[in-house]
């Protein structure tokens, strides 16, 4: 591969997808601002009909954010004090953060060294007496393996949670990722591929009494005005990221084309640079749909590589360097470093690159070209 001109390139460029957008975008916004009805209403109501049918789904609750989404489906279900959820050492901190907050204990399960999602062959042996709920994480936009941990939360009598909040579109042997489960969550925050102008985030089932338990409690519990059946919080979502929303859900599937594209050309420049020998590159079983919320690779000496990368301009994130199990804040669940070892090694050999769908070949090659120099 030749080396050229240096070309920057950002780990994220939103600037980049809201050019072409902005005058539908303001448009949207004015219209709230316009209505005056700034909280849930025709609006929000409106989005949750497009995203359950984008979604293929038959019930889709808006909420305030993915964190809100995952905490509401806690209290939905029940979940509190004494009961124990099983998820995944390697995500997002609200994944186990939010267990923590509902009063229970999260309870983890190594990941699978290549999806760098939940292991279903260590989750039987993890359940006990009080596990009351399953979540596996859609991690980077790739589907968990779904189906063996259904089959296990089936004999265990337990619901099955999916923090899709990485995973809008992605499929699993056909069915799209927050429909496979009992209930699911989204984040629609400014970076996600679906990305909001603030918070803003989902709930979806097929399950229409536990939707409605999640919209009674996303509003204090109460129905109707001031009468509270349930203890609930203030889970509601702005109608103006709801409009912001509406206007970018149709470009979704072009976005996502574009991020499979630029999957799949890294992994040719990479071949060509003869990088494939010591950059691991996202793996995509059969029968699964990766949507490349992040591109993760896995490099040795990955904080030098990182170094080298920034030199030559080109942006990098470490997704995520401290697995929960070795959290100061969750000292007290009694894990220790070894326990996870495969999350442990995640945590200190990956790193993202720049993926999202607005990249120009020029840049695409930029980061190839940089990082083969890197990893030298």
């Amino acid at each position: 591969m030749k080396t050229g001109a240096r070309v920057p390139v950002p780990l994220l460029d939103l600037e980049a997808q809201y050019r072409p957008l902005r005058d539908q975008l303001l448009s949207a916004i004015a219209r709230v601002c316009d209505s005056q009805q700034f909280i849930l209403g025709r609006e929000v109501e409106a989005l949750e009909r497009e995203l359950a049918d984008a979604l293929e789904v038959r019930e889709a609750v808006a909420v305030s954010s993915g964190t809100d989404a995952l905490l509401v489906i806690l209290m939905a279900l029940g979940i509190g004090p004494g009961d124990e959820v099983l998820t995944t050492p390697y995500s997002f901190f609200a994944t186990a953060g939010c267990i923590s907050r509902v009063g229970a204990t999260p309870r983890f399960v190594d990941i699978d060294p290549l999806t760098y999602n939940l292991d279903p062959s260590h989750l039987r042996a993890a359940i006990t007496a009080r596990t009351k709920a399953i979540v596996p994480v859609h991690l980077y936009g790739l589907c968990a393996d779904m189906d063996p941990i259904l089959e296990i939360a089936a004999d265990a009598r337990v619901p099955v949670i999916e923090d899709a909040c990485q995973a809008i579109g992605a499929r699993y042997k056909g069915r799209q990722a927050g429909t496979i489960g009992t209930i699911a969550c989204f984040s629609f925050f400014p970076t996600k591929n679906l990305g909001a102008f603030g918070d803003a985030g989902l709930v979806t089932t097929n399950d229409g009494r536990l939707a409605h338990e999640v919209r009674l409690r996303r509003n204090h519990g109460a129905e109707p005005k001031y009468y509270h059946h349930r203890i609930g919080g203030n889970f509601r979502l702005d109608a103006i990221q709801a409009a912001v929303l509406r206007v970018k859900l149709p470009y979704l599937s072009q976005w996502t084309d574009a991020r499979r594209a630029n999957a799949a050309r890294y992994e040719e420049l990479f071949a060509e640079a003869g990088l494939l020998d010591r950059v691991t590159v996202p793996f995509e079983p059969p029968g699964f749909e990766h949507i490349y919320h992040q591109y993760v690779v896995r490099v040795g000496d990955r904080n030098r590589v990182r170094k080298k990368l920034a030199e030559q301009g080109i942006g990098t994130e470490i997704y995520y360097p401290v697995p929960f199990h070795l959290q100061k804040c969750f000292a007290d669940l009694g894990y220790g470093r070894g326990d996870f070892s495969h999350a442990e090694r995640a945590a200190g050999t990956t790193l993202a690159l720049p993926v999202f769908g607005e990249l120009t070949p020029e840049q695409l090659a930029a980061v190839a070209s940089a990082l083969a120099e890197a990893t030298r």
